[in-house]
């Protein structure tokens, strides 16, 4: 019988310690599979951040590296630049690369490094308990906002995305979602786009993942999924934020 459908070499067998219906899962297969089908996984490094995704090193099967909380796009930037033939990725969560981690991730772009950025947003702290995190929707609860997050108290959610694009060094910027078919195979063609640049020494691409975290939203999976579509895109809108190459094409 012919095999139609398997586990990425990219990935190990270790069984994922998610929650029921969180979409990391998905997003892990789709950096996986970008890494299998460009052939680079021997040479691919990855770097895991602290959240939800910390243990993303017992996941991959390629060489990984733990960054301290923030501090993934640091670390990536001195595995890329011991060796350039390196491939390295990080993955990171909202908390990990929005708030401690703000001014490494935008002092890697703006240095424009030669490395990609998984991004997952799933505005909220997941692994410490469901805390408001930088991108906490105005008037999501949240346990540290019970009644809604107050952006004349606390701001307003940070949009990675749009702040990145006005940073001369980043080369491509997407956000994109993983919460039906249709955005999943988008998703999938950006996260390659992103390898496939660092393949060609283009330098800094970003791609942001709204993602859903059940638990702490207290919803069913399905409900969950509802809610991204609802309340997250609308807020967050996917699109290519910044393609540097591809507008200078245009031009």
């Amino acid at each position: 019988m012919a095999t139609v459908f398997s586990k990425p070499e990219a990935l190990t067998d270790a069984p994922l310690h998610y929650c029921p219906g969180c979409t990391h899962g998905i997003i892990h297969r789709l950096v996986a599979e970008a890494i299998d089908e460009l052939g680079v996984r021997g040479r691919t490094i990855g770097v895991a951040s602290v959240g939800c995704s910390v243990f993303t090193y017992n996941y991959f099967n390629c060489d990984m590296v733990q960054a301290a909380h923030g501090r993934a796009p640091a670390v990536a930037t001195g595995v890329k630049r011991s060796d350039p033939n390196n491939i390295v990725f990080t993955y990171q969560g909202d908390g990990d690369l929005a708030a401690i981690g703000t001014a490494e991730t935008v002092h890697s772009a703006a240095r424009g490094e030669n490395i990609t950025v998984i991004f997952v947003n799933n505005a909220i702290y997941g692994m410490t308990g469901g805390q408001m995190a930088p991108t906490t929707l105005p008037g999501q609860v949240t346990q540290t906002s019970p009644y809604g997050r107050d952006v004349n108290t606390v701001g307003y959610p940070v949009k990675v995305c749009e702040m990145l694009s006005k940073v001369d060094g980043a080369t491509y910027l997407e956000r994109v979602a993983v919460n039906n078919v249709k955005n999943v195979r988008a998703a999938k063609a950006a996260i390659k786009k992103a390898f496939q640049n660092q393949i060609e020494g283009k330098g800094f691409s970003l791609i942001e993942v709204l993602s859903t975290c059940p638990t702490n939203w207290g919803m069913t999976p399905d409900k969950a999924l509802g809610w991204l579509e609802e309340n997250m895109i609308p807020y967050y809108p996917l699109g290519v934020y910044k393609d540097k190459y591809a507008e200078s094409e245009v031009k």
